[in-house]
């Protein structure tokens, strides 16, 4: 199972595969998170967080345990070097370590500290490319401790964006014009943040991180027909909102998230050499915002898709398709940690 942990909701995917690349989701769950239980991607109250977790594995009626869960990239240090090609496990080791004491200002016994080849350099064949990658500790304690809480055993931590990226590298295949040397932004629209990944020959070049998300439009339903927060979320879930709703909150809200992912493109372009974009894909809750993808190819200008982490696989019968249409962007990080399950690295 994927776990994917946010500040809104807790995401659990269970995935099967049934042949050599055929998959079948077998269940899935969207559990409101606890109010307060976590703030800006950390883990604030680990009794309430653990809570949510058991009840939305309850609610998956599974046997699964083991989980797979990320930490956000706002807790992760990330670096790329070039080393020797041909060396062993056990060299690369010291040699990230050594490399690493440069790039993280902790000390090593503080972070939990990996490392991935991701091929050839690109300069010289004789050299491999490594991504080293080093989080606080208790950051990714607070994290295991929460599925503890829950009876689940975390047996693979990540990083979020990079599990989105493993749910998309699966998918492409599947969505119609994409190809793998095209320069593909995914925005992913959470409750509170809005993140920018840009990905270039199926590796990310850019990553940007801003503060918009859903929660903008829920206060804006609050502020306007005079709801609770907590009412004016479940409004949002059910659609249970006044004809006005539409035109007056709606339709601007979705005009400024159009604008903000078209600003967000604008900051990749003159931040890097890069100068278009072919496919914008939308993930997050807010991607399943009726005319969403429209507003945002007409203010980008960029042909624009609906992220979908279950195109091509096999639906379990429990599996209700209308739900899965609406859900299945806001679990992409969850179903790209389903999938660690399979992957033979």
């Amino acid at each position: 199972m994927g776990l994917d942990i946010s500040s809104s909701a807790v995401k659990m995917v269970e995935l099967s595969k049934t042949d050599k690349d055929k998959y079948r989701l077998e269940r899935y769950i969207i559990e409101p998170m606890a109010k307060d239980a976590v703030a800006e991607g950390n883990i604030v109250n680990l009794e309430a967080a653990g809570d949510t977790i058991k009840r939305a594995w309850k609610k998956l009626s599974t046997r699964a345990r083991n989980v797979a869960m990320a930490v956000p990239a706002s807790a992760v240090i990330t670096k790329k070097i070039v080393v020797p090609a041909g060396q062993r496990e056990e060299e690369l080791e010291v040699l990230v370590e050594s490399e690493a004491n440069q790039y993280i200002p902790f000390s090593l016994d503080e972070v939990n500290l990996d490392f991935q080849v991701l091929g050839p350099a690109a300069a010289s064949p004789e050299e491999v490319e490594l991504l080293i990658a080093a989080a606080r500790k208790e950051k990714v304690e607070d994290r295991v401790a929460a599925a503890q809480a829950a009876g689940l055993k975390a047996t693979v931590m990540d990083v979020e964006p990079y599990a989105a990226l493993n749910a998309l590298e699966r998918m492409m295949p599947h969505l119609p014009g994409l190809e793998p040397d095209q320069t593909i932004a995914l925005v992913d629209i959470g409750a509170h943040h809005m993140s920018l990944n840009v990905l270039r020959s199926g590796q990310s070049v850019y990553l940007r991180e801003q503060p918009f998300g859903g929660h903008q439009l829920t206060q804006e339903i609050q502020s306007r027909y005079g709801l609770s927060p907590e009412e004016a979320e479940a409004a949002k879930r059910t659609g249970a909102l006044p004809e006005s709703y539409d035109t007056e909150v709606l339709a601007p809200f979705r005009e400024t998230l159009a604008l903000e992912v078209a600003r967000a493109l604008q900051f990749f372009f003159t931040s890097t050499q890069y100068n278009e974009v072919h496919h914008v894909l939308l993930a997050g809750g807010c991607a399943a915002l009726p005319g969403l993808d429209e507003c945002v190819a007409a203010r980008t200008q960029v042909d624009t898709m609906i992220a979908n982490p279950f195109a091509g696989m096999a639906l379990a019968s429990r599996i209700r398709q209308a739900g899965l249409s609406t859900d299945a962007p806001a679990l992409l990080t969850a179903c790209g940690l389903a999938l660690r399950r399979f992957d033979p690295a």
